[in-house]
């Protein structure tokens, strides 16, 4: 089994890359070749930062097109924080900006009214049941660390929902593609237990 995170100059990728390796998931690792990445058996898109320069990179590294060939092919996808809002079909951060469009929906900013950025632990529910959150109890937390959220046109695609001045998406999910706001490789057990999960539906794909 082979999982590429995808360098594209924004994101924390060794921490994510050891979160993988402490929850025991064998051949993750991180590239910036586009041909290493377009060979992988599953795709990890992290990222920090805004969501302009993110989009911006993505595509200047050549991995833009990497990623949705993947996708296409049926390849599990998970974005991590940035990497959830780049699904987006736009992102309004300082002007308007193409996302991926893999979740169609917009990301936009937080509410007024509460403290942004948003940073610490949240609880987690689950509107719809996930391979991704197996073994995971409803109400555990997890911790985020953002300014934006995305808000999918489809509602039926979010599997993990957290409040914070408004009710928003912290998980979402499309076929192949799935997704969090928070960090996973921050949040402790539960972090490390979905890491799992992604690193067992990567692998029960290519079996």
């Amino acid at each position: 089994m082979d999982i590429a995170i995808i360098d594209y100059g924004v994101g924390n990728l060794r921490s994510v890359q050891k979160g993988f390796e402490h929850a025991g998931v064998e051949g993750v690792h991180i590239t910036d070749d586009t041909a290493r990445a377009a060979a992988a058996d599953g795709i990890v898109l992290p990222g920090v930062g805004a969501f302009r320069d993110a989009a911006r990179n993505l595509r200047d590294s050549g991995m833009w097109d990497v990623v949705m060939d993947r996708v296409a092919a049926g390849v599990p996808l998970l974005g991590i924080c940035v990497g959830l809002q780049l699904l987006a079909t736009v992102g309004l951060e300082d002007g308007e900006w193409e996302g991926l469009g893999l979740i169609p929906g917009s990301c936009e900013r937080l509410p007024a009214g509460v403290k942004i950025p948003h940073i610490g632990w949240n609880t987690v529910e689950y509107p719809v049941a996930s391979r991704l959150f197996a073994g995971i109890d409803a109400g555990e937390a997890f911790y985020f660390v953002h300014s934006y959220r995305l808000v999918p046109e489809d509602d039926s695609c979010i599997i993990g929902a957290v409040e914070y001045g408004v009710p928003f998406a912290a998980a979402v999910q499309s076929g192949n593609v799935y997704a969090v706001q928070f960090h996973p490789e921050k949040s402790s057990s539960m972090g490390l237990r979905l890491l799992a999960n992604f690193g067992r539906i990567v692998e029960e794909q290519t079996v």
